[in-house]
């Protein structure tokens, strides 16, 4: 399974998550979009549009994750390195990998992370 995670602001577009995941070289091969529990109606709009699932994680679930990259608004916020990353990585399940760390969106609105899912 090939999870994008993603992590945005408020004032963030479908059209910044999309470019967003362009950024990062995987958009035809994805299986769950993931991101923050919170954070889930703006990724059920892209999920709608693309036709692939989307899941909310919880708090716990996204600061638990080792990610590869490290925001201090993300540290601050939500207590973890990269929303993305750990959206990824939670969505993708136990022994899940990064492909591709953070991308940002040209409007700097919305990031986005690829993971894969390792045997469970």
């Amino acid at each position: 399974m090939i999870v994008a995670g993603f992590g945005f602001t408020t004032r963030a577009t479908c059209d910044s998550l999309v470019d967003a995941l362009h950024q990062t070289g995987h958009a035809d091969r994805i299986d769950l979009l993931a991101t923050a529990a919170d954070k889930l109606d703006l990724l059920r709009d892209l999920s709608q549009a693309l036709g692939i699932p989307s899941t909310g994680l919880s708090h716990t679930d996204l600061a638990t994750q080792t990610t590869a990259t490290q925001s201090q608004a993300a540290q601050d916020a939500r207590q973890t390195g990269s929303v993305a990353e750990a959206a990824a990585l939670a969505g993708a399940g136990p022994h899940a990998k990064l492909l591709v760390t953070r991308c940002i969106s040209t409007d700097r609105m919305a990031t986005c992370a690829i993971a894969t899912g390792g045997p469970t």
